[in-house]
Formats: structure tokens, sequence, C-alpha cells
């Protein structure tokens, strides 16, 4: 299996069977529509547009009506055609078997609204979207941690702690945007500092074998 991490929180999933599976299609995205029209299902962690490129879905749904889109339930009334995923939930998705956790995004500020969050787990790749959730049932058993590393919501020592209580094989940044090439290599080296694990940037279209 390959993964190929593009901007920002987008990732995509190639299983050894063909099957191509899309996480957090977002705006900053600037080949969402592409990837969108090559994928055979989608995944979507929450409603920000950094996460969901709404237009972008509602184009690739037009076209392609029977595209299977996940999304947290409360995003369901407002885009046509996608389906409700939650906490609990297994699900089959482009040959993955998909366990999703988690109900909120990480608190922004006590004055901003936190909206629903499911983070994804599948073939040992934990996707947590706007979170550093550690899913107990889990722990251990991650090859790949995408660990978020800037953020009006994220901290580093939240951050090292998610790799901890995690115990992936492997860790690469994820919700990287905003930070400078200094910033990233900042973030990997205070978390091999803390947690004896590497946890490198990728550049946009660079993929991990698994």
């Amino acid at each position: 299996m390959r993964l190929v991490k593009h901007t920002h929180a987008t990732v995509t999933l190639h299983g050894e069977d063909g099957g191509t599976l899309l996480i957090d299609p977002g705006s900053f995205t600037a080949n969402a529509a592409e990837l969108l029209a090559q994928a055979d299902a989608v995944l979507v962690t929450h409603d920000h547009p950094d996460h969901l490129d709404a237009d972008a879905v509602t184009a690739e749904l037009g076209r392609r009506p029977d595209l299977p889109v996940y999304v947290p339930a409360s995003v369901v009334p407002s885009l046509e055609g996608t389906r409700p995923v939650g906490h609990g939930d297994t699900i089959e998705a482009a040959g993955f078997t998909v366990l999703a956790f988690g109900k909120e995004h990480a608190e922004i500020h006590a004055t901003v609204p936190t909206p629903e969050n499911v983070a994804f787990f599948t073939a040992g790749v934990y996707h947590p979207g706007d979170s550093y959730l550690v899913p107990e049932e889990i722990v251990g058993s991650v090859e790949l941690a995408l660990v978020p590393s800037s953020g009006p919501w994220s901290k580093t020592g939240e951050a090292a702690d998610f790799v901890l209580g995690l115990r992936p094989t492997r860790a690469i940044q994820l919700h990287d945007l905003l930070l400078s090439e200094q910033g990233k290599g900042g973030f990997t080296s205070f978390l091999q500092r803390i947690t004896g694990l590497e946890v490198p940037a990728l550049a946009d279209g660079e993929s991990v074998e698994l």
C-alpha cells in the first residue's frame, strides 16, 4: 500500500487491489478536484474548508452520484449525496476497512464553536483530523501516525503526547501548511527529542510505502 501526502491535511491511500481512498480534500489543496475524480471513496474528518472543499465535492457527486463520500453526521444535511460516519462505526471504502473515532474538533478558544470531528484508522494509518485523540483500541497497532503540526488549535507538547500515546512505528507531519520550512524542521526536532521518533514533513505529492 502507498500513502501520498498532499497539501496540508489531504492524503490518498492506494491499496494493493487498486482502490484509492481520499481523505480530507480541502480548499488549500489546489488539485482537490483532480484527486476527487481519481478517488474510489472519500473520507472527511470535519467541515472546515481546509479539510473539505464543499464545492469540489458537490461537483464530483454531480458527475458521480454513487461515489461514497463519508462525512460526520452533522455535515450531511448541508452536503447532499454524502453518507454519515461517526464514532464507533466500521465502514468499507475503496477496499479499505475503516474505523471511526471521536466526536469533537480540538478547542481553538472557548468563544469559537467546536465542530464534530471524526478520526479515521485504516490499514495501519491513523488520520486524526483536527484533534490529538488517542483511541485506546489502536494503541500499539498504528504503523503510520499523521501528526498535526500547525494551526490555531495545535500545540507541540500535545502533539508529543499524541505520539507517545499512540506508540506508532512511524509518523509524518499533517496540517502543516502554516509552517515555514524552518518551522517544520523545528517541529521534527522537538518531537524527536521528546518522543524518540522522527516526525518529518513530506513535500506535496511525496509518498510513503506501507
